[in-house]
């Protein structure tokens, strides 16, 4: 399985979680991505700061990228399989692309979702998934780019919507 995609100076890569400098690439870039006003504009917390990355790791079905210019992490999407249960095969959700704001504009999350797409379709899903916010402009213009669009079964149902429940 090719796992890499290089084009000087940017590399990517899928995540290694044993590797220490990837372990510490994970949370730094996911961090700067939950202070981001996209993230929500908080840093994580302590707690996710430390258990992060074993969590990841004790996940099966899940895997990150990261984007590297240089020796300094640029960019991360991590990535958690489901099961779409109308077609009867995994699905991967695109959970967090972060890139930052250094290297926005450069195609770094291009790249990243390219292996993400590789990866999918080595593990046989039938598709990707991701929310964003409707503000978040780049983003979309990002995903459309690249194959995204707006989940609909009926044109004359509409769009689907993305809700959530947090629970205590």
């Amino acid at each position: 399985m090719t796992e890499t995609f290089s084009s000087s100076p940017l590399h990517v890569c899928r995540a290694n979680y044993a590797d220490p400098a990837h372990a510490l690439a994970v949370v730094q870039l996911l961090d700067a991505y939950a202070r981001d006003p996209a993230g929500g504009g908080e840093p994580l917390s302590d707690f996710a700061k430390t258990h992060l990355v074993g969590e990841l790791a004790g996940r099966p079905h899940a895997f990150s990228v990261l984007a590297f210019d240089g020796a300094q992490p640029v960019g991360l999407v991590n990535c958690i399989e489901g099961f779409s249960t109308f077609a009867c095969r995994p699905l991967v959700n695109v959970h967090d692309v972060a890139v930052l704001p250094s290297h926005r504009g450069q195609r770094v999350g291009e790249q990243m979702l390219a292996l993400v797409d590789q990866i999918a379709r080595e593990r046989g899903a039938c598709k990707l998934t991701l929310e964003v916010l409707q503000g978040n402009h780049s983003a979309i213009r990002l995903y459309e780019r690249v194959g995204f669009a707006a989940y609909r079964l009926d044109p004359a149902m509409g769009q689907a919507q993305f809700f959530q429940k947090w629970l205590d």
